[in-house]
């Protein structure tokens, strides 16, 4: 038979009309356009993505990161952001987790995926971090280390300490006989081996292979006398994934070893915290054992157990509270949705430390969004065609003599039966799909109520799934990730000022802000009326209310002792920004410290003084203000020189005309530097609802622009001009301020 000869003689035939045609464009260009809108209101950028031009790639095991716990006891730890520990060296006032990242390792050479199963081994002031790194190229776990002398704050990466060509991961690593010992998992290999260091950190020689078993997460430590392994070995008949622990015990590290008379001591659900999720400890007389709980997803959170009896014939446990708080960021969080594994230890000082890995995506997400995707997309496809015949815009007939039968003759007398029954199946769903089109159009008579709702049905779960699909397809993770300066993350204060006539506002607006990541704190500043409960403000983060006795915009800029963190955010009640926005807004500050960094500029400029809006500053391609109703300025030196005898005559106009104290900022700030003083951040989304509101001092704008305007010329004539300080627009290389 000559190729494709079948098809040739095929009669198949499929009508498309010109109405069917031009429906079907018309609904393509509906729904790009609906999904680009969506897009470009809802998307993020895939910061994970940029964090490393060699490395980071999306990995369907997750984004794991590492994180860096301090406290009184190991069940009383609260996460280095919470200790206030700065670092000028990094521009993190205060540092925060997460502390060692894929990007980390990679920007120093060695590719990774993400980072995972920290242990820590202290020597006097020095800590080192030994941890999974996931290699982007040859896509199995190298184990890495890196070395810290200001008590895990920051991270010197070091390199890769242990490469097999295998699997590792779960570097658990030990003291015994004033040797250095390394126990990785290597259940690729399908051994559990114990590598002994010749050169601390780098040089390990392989000692032993001290078990035949391709233990995952194992853990090995001395208890009333005798040397223990805990592990999982997943492999055994009837054994469920990550819900099994055998125990064995020795008289030594180096073996031989015994099998625990109850092995397996676990062999149940995997939400149990059978497998093990970091290094036993001893506290008070106790042995305790953290546990994976992968009951959601794989490695969802960490379980704590106090082991009440261990020897080679019993072993008994009973689950306690862990001790840490669970985030409520979610994806905004680096460990929003799983962690599965923590080390606490002792420092010299009695300080507990602890390490642990976290994740802001579950395990599987990437495929989970590719299927998920394309199935919306699928079905949107599906709902266009339906609705096409429903109308009678689109027809299709399908001839029932189509193809098989009409094959050229085969000698194979089996293969021409099998053919004729293939046909014979094909004949009966055309037949069907015949009648399909004229039955439904029948069925919708025109211009009838049942039709319309009908339609309008279909129209909106067809646009609600193409922005779905879209959504997974090309939206990311689905996280507003903070973006790190110098490889590393911190935080700021969110302060807003308002009163009891915005409530409503202020409700939305904590819910709202309170979930970005780099936001440590919200502060209220209540000028006029009765404040509200805490309790009836709904928030991420902590949230104090500070009461003023006068109703001051002064207020706005008032020293407070209780902001622990450098950067303070003055976003205004009314305006609504994504999280996105404020992350990039805080990067720029973090590299701009000294500078107003904001997102509404403004330009003094011409003969005459006139406040004018950001459209005449656009026309002249500069800016020489940022107004403080959504800017990052620096805690101390903004409220400083705002309480500083030099800007009391300047205070005393904004309480005159009830306005102006970001433009009196402003001032203060070029008065007091020959240097540029403010930075333009564009924002993807800003919704400004003052104008929505009745109680806002902006509502009529020609006369807020006039007053304004009076301000200008009293500040100049106090502090001098800012004419001559023009800044442009388009000067940043990642082009957030065009």
């Amino acid at each position: 038979m000559k190729r494709w000869g079948w098809w040739r003689r095929c009669n198949y035939y499929m009508s498309m009309s010109s109405s069917s045609l031009r429906f079907l464009v018309v609904w393509g260009i509906v729904l790009v356009t609906v999904s680009s809108v969506y897009a470009w209101l809802f998307f993020s950028p895939d910061v994970h993505k940029g964090l490393a031009h060699n490395g980071c790639h999306v990995d369907n095991e997750g984004s794991w990161s590492i994180g860096v716990f301090y406290g009184p006891s190991p069940f009383a730890l609260k996460p280095i952001e919470s200790m206030n520990v700065w670092s000028n060296e990094t521009s993190a006032w205060p540092v925060a987790n997460p502390v060692v990242t894929c990007a980390s390792v990679s920007n120093v050479g060695f590719p990774s995926n993400f980072v995972a199963d920290p242990f820590l081994y202290v020597q006097e002031n020095t800590m080192y971090l030994f941890f999974e790194s996931k290699n982007s190229i040859t896509m199995h776990g190298d184990i890495a280390v890196a070395r810290s002398t200001d008590k895990g704050a920051t991270w010197q990466q070091l390199g890769i300490a242990l490469d097999e060509d295998w699997h590792l991961s779960y570097p658990y690593i030990f003291d015994y006989n004033g040797q250095i010992y390394l126990m990785p998992e290597s259940s690729g290999k399908g051994e559990l081996c114990l590598y002994r260091a010749e050169n601390f950190p780098f040089e390990w020689t392989l000692e032993k292979v001290i078990l035949k078993r391709p233990l995952v997460d194992s853990v090995l430590f001395m208890h009333d006398g005798k040397y223990w392994i805990f592990g999982s070995d997943t492999r055994g008949i009837g054994s469920k994934h990550n819900g099994r622990l055998e125990i064995w015990y020795s008289r030594s590290p180096l073996g031989p070893w015994k099998q625990h008379r109850k092995n397996p001591s676990y062999d149940t659900n995997f939400r149990t915290g059978a497998r093990n999720g970091g290094r036993p400890l001893v506290y008070n007389g106790s042995l305790y054992r953290f546990g994976q709980d992968s009951g959601e997803t794989y490695g969802r959170r960490l379980r704590l157990f106090r082991i009440d009896k261990l020897t080679p014939d019993e072993f008994k446990e009973v689950e306690l509270p862990l001790g840490l708080e669970e985030q409520s960021k979610g994806r905004n969080a680096w460990n929003g949705i799983r962690h599965h594994h923590l080390d606490v230890q002792q420092l010299s000082s009695g300080e507990w430390v602890g390490i642990m890995d976290g994740d802001r995506v579950p395990s599987g997400y990437p495929t989970y969004r590719f299927l998920l995707g394309w199935t919306s997309v699928l079905a949107v496809i599906v709902l266009v065609m339906l609705m096409g015949m429903l109308i009678g815009a689109m027809k299709c007939n399908i001839p029932l003599s189509w193809c098989p039968q009409s094959m050229e003759k085969r000698n194979d007398a089996f293969a021409q039966d099998k053919s004729t029954l293939h046909s014979s199946k094909l004949r009966k769903l055309y037949s069907r799909l015949n009648r399909v089109s004229s039955y439904l159009h029948g069925k919708m008579k025109p211009n009838t109520l049942i039709r319309k709702v009908v339609l309008a049905l279909i129209s909106v779960v067809a646009i609600a799934l193409m922005c779905t699909g879209v959504q997974y397809i090309y939206g990311g993770n689905g996280a507003q990730e903070p973006y790190p300066v110098n490889g590393h993350y911190s935080q700021f204060t969110l302060l807003t000022m308002t009163f009891e006539a915005r409530l409503l506002n202020l409700k939305a607006y904590i819910w709202h802000y309170s979930k970005c990541s780099s936001v440590r704190e919200i502060v209220v500043v209540w000028n006029k009326g009765t404040p509200p409960n805490i309790s009836d403000l709904k928030s991420a983060v902590p949230v104090r209310i500070r009461v003023e006795e006068h109703n001051s915009l002064n207020n706005r800029f008032k020293k407070d002792l209780l902001i622990k963190t450098r950067a303070v955010l003055e976003l205004d009640d009314d305006i609504l920004m994504k999280c996105n926005d404020l992350e990039r807004g805080f990067q720029v500050w973090r590299e701009h410290p000294d500078r107003i960094v904001g997102f509404y500029p403004r330009l003094v400029d011409g003969d005459v003084l006139k406040y004018q809006g950001e459209k005449h500053a656009r026309s002249h391609k500069g800016y020489n203000m940022i107004l403080t109703g959504a800017a990052f300025i620096d805690t101390d030196l903004a409220f400083n020189l705002y309480w500083s005898e030099k800007a009391k005559a300047g205070r005393e106009a904004v309480d005159k005309y009830f306005n102006c104290e970001d433009v009196l900022l402003n001032y203060l700030y070029a008065n007091a530097s020959m240097l540029d003083t403010v930075e333009y951040v564009r924002p993807a989304l800003a919704l400004d609802t003052s104008k929505l509101s009745g109680v806002a001092i902006s509502k009529d704008t020609e006369a807020h622009y006039k007053v304004r305007s009076n301000c200008l010329e009293r500040f100049e004539a106090m502090y001098g001009s800012i004419r001559n300080r023009k800044s442009h627009f388009n000067r940043r290389i990642d082009g957030w301020d065009k």
